[in-house]
């Protein structure tokens, strides 16, 4: 027994030296005055953040980046509640899981192929669309509603959504009354996490904005891959930046599902 702990304890200590060192390599970089063939930077700057900042482009692909996040995440709530709510609800098992490949199929498409399938339509002489914010957009909202919908049934399911609607039907409550008063409320946890899961992703999202993107409308992670034919230094800085964001993100959403339970059980 204590031999296998011992072995989780070294294999996971590897893992997490894999997943570490790029980063630590990343941070050590962005403070380093310069590095050129040897193992660490030489010397200490700050000036990599501040040139960062001072770069028009990276200002305006960081805006795109939280325009498109934030409508990426309005969208998100918009489209996915009513779509998680009709597929807890439907009674046929087979509509069911027909409707759940539909909604997951996204996520085996590779981004790249959805990115492609994006040209062809979008830059037909029908619809002259690409370059637009709004179908990069689109394109984030395809790539992350899956993960919103999919947090939202197996909350659904994890609360019996069903049977509280079936009591306040028995009382008298009409579907709106339902869907405001019992519905929302009970999901705002898993909304919430869920949301931002999809501002994380659509942060970080490169393969599909790279194809899609107009140059005024690059977010920050296209700009980034430009970032590395210059200065390392440079590089890791504006890296460093895109990292911390999808922290935040993940961090907010990890401490939100980790109080959700407490909170439901002092409702309850």
């Amino acid at each position: 027994m204590a031999s296998g702990e011992g072995a989780l304890a070294i294999v996971t200590a590897c893992y997490l030296l894999y997943l570490g060192v790029p980063i630590i390599l990343l941070l050590i970089g962005s403070v380093g005055a310069t590095w050129y063939n040897t193992l660490l930077p030489q010397g200490f700057t700050g000036d990599w953040y501040l040139q960062v900042i001072a770069d028009g482009s990276f200002r305006r692909a960081f805006w795109t980046s939280l325009q498109v996040c934030s409508l990426t995440c309005a969208l998100a709530a918009l489209v996915g509640v009513p779509l998680a709510y009709v597929l807890n609800s439907a009674a046929d098992r087979r509509l069911r899981a027909a409707t759940r490949v539909a909604y997951l199929l996204p996520v085996a498409v590779p981004p790249l192929v959805l990115g492609f399938g994006f040209v062809l339509v979008f830059s037909s002489d029908a619809l002259p669309f690409l370059g637009s914010t709004w179908v990069l957009v689109g394109g984030h909202l395809a790539l992350t509603l899956p993960y919103l919908i999919s947090a939202l049934v197996g909350d659904m399911r994890h609360l019996a959504l069903a049977e509280l609607e079936q009591a306040a039907a028995s009382l008298g409550a009409n579907f709106a009354q339902r869907f405001l008063h019992i519905v929302l409320p009970s999901l705002r946890h898993s909304l919430l996490s869920g949301l931002i899961i999809v501002a994380a992703l659509s942060i970080g999202e490169f393969q599909l904005s790279n194809l899609v993107a107009g140059f005024l409308s690059r977010p920050y992670p296209v700009v980034l891959l430009q970032a590395f034919y210059g200065a390392t230094g440079f590089a890791c800085a504006a890296t460093v930046i895109l990292l911390a964001l999808a922290l935040i993100a993940a961090a907010a959403g990890a401490l939100i599902a980790g109080s959700a339970p407490a909170a439901r059980g002092i409702s309850g």
